[in-house]
């Protein structure tokens, strides 16, 4: 790649919290996605685990289900050779960032954020980290001056918290960070889950796992939720308001789809057989997945030393940017020492 090829492309950060191994609204509203962007972009991609440990749960499970989040990022086809791939707490330049965004971010514009309003009705007690969640997001993203976030329509407001806080730093301190922008992908809404109610979440239940052999595929697929007025075969079915088949998008050929939406509106196709079509091109697609995914787990120094790696690159550039707040912020005491 040629220095004026580097130079022109968007750094990009993303990250997902690890509760095990990626699921099915993961990969198709994030994974899939990131895989093509490594061609065009500079691209970082982050297990957010110090964001994980807001929700609580058992400590003792949580290397498990990083190791498990790494292989499933590999599996897919996020690649050590084209983006730098980390766990979040492998770089203590995060958490030094956020405690310094601290100073510049107004708890009023943090009460106001919808996802702390939705998190904080579980809690008896609110941890000061649901609060705060959003100013560890802004210095994930702000600790590489990424230019671009590749979000859903969701996740718009997490991120525009990320850009206030990088124009008030900026007012403040001077021009230090970039504007994030935010990479929406056109024509793919919210990927609802397989009850057609919430967003796909493992702990929702509602969602397959995106290792799952074909019988585990088919035993989720089999309880989706379909056309609520079809109870009988027989019965005119709407494609356009079946979750299921807004799936059938993502893994079933235009032909194939079609057919399936003339015989479900005359009554000639089941749900149960819509599923089976579904179930088994979910499996077919995953399958370089899976096998992927086998040789990691047999391997598992060999994901230890991708994620080094990764950290490693990752500091590199967090410490430059570090190193830099710090000095806009008068935290650099020694050189008044000259």
């Amino acid at each position: 790649m040629s220095d004026n090829e580097s130079t022109s492309r968007k750094r990009i950060f993303s990250g997902m919290q690890p509760s095990g191994e990626a699921h099915l609204g993961n990969y198709l509203g994030a994974l899939r996605r990131w895989v093509k962007m490594q061609d065009e972009h500079d691209c970082i991609w982050c297990i957010v685990d110090q964001h994980a440990i807001t929700a609580g749960g058992d400590p003792a499970e949580l290397p498990g289900h990083v190791l498990d989040l790494a292989i499933s990022y590999l599996a897919v086809g996020l690649d050590p050779e084209k983006a730098i791939i980390f766990v979040q707490s492998d770089v203590p330049e995060h958490t030094e960032l956020a405690w310094l965004f601290n100073a510049v971010t107004p708890i009023g514009d943090l009460e106001r954020m919808t996802q702390f309003k939705d998190k904080s009705q579980r809690f008896d007690s609110i941890p000061a980290g649901i609060l705060n969640y959003p100013i560890l997001q802004a210095a994930d993203i702000l600790l590489y001056k990424a230019e671009g976030v590749p979000v859903g329509e969701d996740q718009k407001q997490h991120l525009e918290m990320t850009r206030d806080v990088a124009r008030k730093f900026n007012a403040t301190y001077g021009e230090t960070f970039p504007i994030t922008d935010p990479m929406i992908e056109k024509g793919v809404g919210r990927i609802m889950g397989l009850d057609g109610e919430a967003k796909m979440s493992k702990s929702l239940g509602n969602t397959v796992p995106v290792l799952a052999d074909e019988d585990e595929v088919w035993a989720r697929v089999r309880t989706a939720v379909t056309d609520p007025q079809r109870v009988r075969k027989s019965d005119p079915g709407r494609p356009e308001v079946c979750n299921v088949y807004s799936l059938h998008g993502f893994f079933t050929d235009e032909e194939t789809r079609a057919d399936i939406a003339t015989q479900c509106r005359a009554g000639e196709i089941g749900c149960v057989d819509c599923k089976r079509i579904l179930s088994d091109n979910i499996v077919e697609a995953f399958a370089p997945f899976r096998e992927r995914a086998a040789e990691y787990h047999a391997k598992p120094e060999l994901v230890r030393e991708i994620l080094d790696d990764g950290a490693r690159r990752a500091r590199e550039i967090a410490t430059e940017t570090i190193t830099e707040v710090r000095q806009r912020m008068g935290l650099d005491w020694r050189s008044s020492i000259g």
